[in-house]
């Protein structure tokens, strides 16, 4: 992501950001309200279209290109408040991860509730009916189900209770190790993100405003110091 800028109509939220993500590296963005963690995220994936700068991935110039094209080269999107379909069961949330991609449906499945076993005695049920966590867990699914390179994750532990953020945790963790996942994660959880990042940013005002070294990713007087630091 290079000299990356963009906002809402004549609202600018980005400015300049730069920042990259590796092969196998769980990268957090971390910030608070308001500082443009949402907008990075829905810009890489093409929702949002940048008014400046350019994005990269895999060596192609997707800086231009819509999401679905971009999910083709491999990129995945959880947005913040999950985005199920409520209406649909979990089963055919799931399909709807299948469509488009070219993957046998019945075998696609079988294998990402292997990956998800909490989805084993739910696939019958509305989307609607599951608490948060279990919506969180399938949104999760459904992303993965077409089998990304690289997935966006907009504040997976909203509204969670602390039981299943432990799970998403050790899903998320066994998932980079077996499949090669690179993430990038937003996120205000501070202990969600020492425990899962390689790397963190902290966003500031639209923009990078440092990286937190590793080290002193587990400390909150250091994070705490990251985001009250002025842009330079």
């Amino acid at each position: 992501i290079k000299g990356l800028s963009a906002g809402y109509g004549r609202i600018p939220v980005l400015h300049g950001v730069e920042c990259n993500v590796h092969d196998n590296e769980i990268l957090g963005i971390l910030g608070n309200n308001g500082m443009g963690k949402s907008t990075l995220l829905k810009t890489v994936m093409g929702i949002i279209s940048p008014t400046s700068g350019t994005i990269l991935y895999s060596g192609q110039d997707v800086t231009r290109m819509k999401p679905g094209p971009r999910a083709q080269y491999g990129m995945g999107y959880v947005p913040q408040g999950r985005g199920i379909f409520p209406n649909l069961s979990v089963l055919d949330n799931l399909r709807m991860g299948v469509v488009g991609h070219g993957l046998d449906e019945e075998d696609t499945i079988r294998d990402i509730v292997l990956d998800f076993p909490r989805l084993e005695n739910l696939l019958d049920r509305s989307g609607g009916t599951l608490s948060g966590g279990e919506q969180q867990i399938l949104a999760l699914a459904r992303c993965l189900i077409s089998q990304p390179d690289l997935i966006l994750l907009d504040e997976p532990t909203e509204g969670i209770q602390p039981s299943i953020v432990q799970e998403i945790i050790q899903i998320l963790l066994e998932l980079k190790k077996s499949s090669n996942l690179s993430i990038i994660l937003v996120e205000q959880n501070l202990e969600f993100i020492a425990s899962l990042s390689d790397r963190v940013h902290v966003i500031r005002r639209g923009k990078i405003a440092g990286e937190v070294p590793h080290e002193n990713i587990s400390d909150p007087k250091v994070i705490h110091e990251f985001l009250g630091m002025q842009d330079n």
